[in-house]
């Protein structure tokens, strides 16, 4: 644990297929804690703690938990395909609540992104946390991502290629600046198994979706929200990328948690 509030810890912990994964603390360990999920090519650092999202939690008294997924930040990135296993991330990370000791009703659980349908897939997987986000994510990209892996696939065969300020330039220098593993992150691209319609459903807990006002990268966060049975719906400026950098959205999580 940290020696002061806003102090960052890292540990780890025992991925799904034994490999060894990171996390990220901040806040009081006597704190409720909140486990926050960042996006595909990003890490916990940059998505929760370089632009001051994680410190406002903190400062509320949040024990704040940051996993680095499986081929990001501080975790495993291993090249070998059979490490790689559908719904690969939903496991890691049920496997950390697991080995936190966090029972049901126990902690609070969100993500961006790609850590929104993990938060997502980890609900649909018996997941119990007591409130939860999904940020930066619509109904169409929980239903199906095929198309978003298609494009992050493409960024990734054709790194070095891509016309300068297109977005698949533009996400390949966001790659750059996190110091992801593009061998890593290709064989990812496969383990992302669809959420059928149904398990909305079962989302029972409250359940904020955060989106920015111009994120359309994974279809209607309204829709989403509209689609949960308890669901409170938050918009905030920004794109897909922007929204991440402003103080809004540290706001609008530490309100809702």
């Amino acid at each position: 644990m940290a020696n002061s509030p806003t102090e960052l810890s890292t540990h780890h912990f025992k991925g799904a297929h034994g490999d060894q994964m990171a996390w990220h603390e901040m806040g009081p360990a006597d704190g409720r804690p909140l486990i926050l999920i960042h996006g595909l090519f990003s890490n916990a650092f940059t998505n929760w703690v370089k632009y001051g999202h994680a410190a406002k939690l903190a400062a509320k008294g949040r024990r704040v938990i940051m996993p680095d997924l499986r081929a990001h930040g501080e975790s495993a990135r291993s090249h070998e395909k059979t490490d790689y296993t559908a719904d690969i991330l939903a496991d890691d990370n049920l496997g950390l609540v697991e080995q936190l000791g966090f029972g049901p009703g126990d902690y609070d659980l969100g993500g961006y992104s790609l850590g929104g349908r993990t938060t997502a897939r980890m609900l649909t997987r018996g997941a119990k946390p007591g409130k939860a986000m999904l940020s930066g994510m619509g109904l169409e990209g929980l239903l199906d991502l095929a198309n978003r892996a298609d494009f992050y696939r493409g960024v990734l065969e054709g790194r070095g290629t891509h016309q300068k300020f297109s977005t698949e330039w533009m996400a390949e220098a966001f790659l750059k600046t996190t110091g992801g593993d593009p061998e890593a992150l290709l064989l990812l691209m496969d383990s992302f198994p669809a959420i059928p319609r149904a398990a909305l459903d079962g989302f029972d807990m409250p359940i904020m979706v955060l989106t920015g006002s111009d994120d359309h990268d994974n279809g209607s966060a309204k829709a989403l929200a509209d689609a949960l049975p308890d669901a409170t719906f938050v918009e905030i400026p920004g794109n897909h990328m922007s929204a991440v950098t402003l103080p809004d959205m540290g706001d609008a999580i530490a309100d809702w948690f």
